[in-house]
């Protein structure tokens, strides 16, 4: 069977948090809402983006205004995107781990909350695309930690759920790991913090690139 290493985007390849701030703040303002706050923005990154909407609004039980926001949401990003404003820079030391991997045999796929479109555009700017066998977005699946991401990018890499690893920086990738059942690591340079990651079941949270291969490799 395949190795696979499946990343998580947001949080954990790239730092996309300023982004999905402001955006998240132009979209709740358009709608006479008041912003939830960058703390809570970044605590809602990896789910698909109308449960992260939901969860941002709890008082709120119209659906109609969840989708709105969510709408919104997407517009702003999208304009972002086409006046060129979109910063969404690697994590030091991504690219060589990515490059010990492969030539270690493993496969590698994403499994991220980003849409195709975003999760495209991501790959595209950092030259990426081509080192990917497998990518799930929320645009097919339910939002994490439903495991449909990772199951289906275990059967489209050729891989088993014993020789898959869910690297992620957020509760919803570990536990959308041990859903799945496969190995959950944890990066510390993302959203969610280490201990947070541990009590979701991370077995193991890393502080750099290094580790983070060394994690995979035992």
């Amino acid at each position: 069977m395949n190795k696979l290493a499946l990343f998580d985007c947001d949080g954990t390849m790239v730092d996309s948090q300023a982004n999905i701030c402001a955006s998240m703040d132009q979209a709740f303002v358009a709608h006479g809402l008041t912003p939830p706050g960058h703390h809570k923005t970044r605590r809602i990154v990896g789910l698909s983006l109308q449960e992260a909407v939901r969860q941002l609004l709890p008082d709120q039980t119209e659906e109609q205004l969840v989708a709105a926001v969510t709408q919104s949401y997407r517009d702003g990003f999208f304009e972002m995107r086409q006046q060129g404003v979109v910063h969404e820079p690697l994590y030091d030391g991504l690219l060589g781990l990515i490059d010990r991997l492969e030539s270690d045999g493993w496969m590698l796929g994403v499994a991220t909350g980003k849409s195709d479109r975003g999760l495209n555009h991501v790959l595209d700017t950092h030259g990426l695309t081509s080192r990917f066998i497998t990518l799930q977005t929320a645009d097919r699946h339910p939002s994490k930690p439903h495991p449909a991401m990772v199951e289906l990018a275990i059967s489209e890499a050729g891989a088993a759920a014993e020789t898959t690893a869910m690297i992620g920086d957020t509760t919803f990738d570990m536990e959308m790991a041990i859903n799945a059942g496969v190995r959950p690591i944890g990066v510390d340079w993302g959203y969610h913090d280490s201990d947070e990651l541990r009590q979701a079941g991370a077995h193991y949270v890393t502080e750099t690139m290094d580790e983070l291969y060394e994690a995979l490799r035992q």
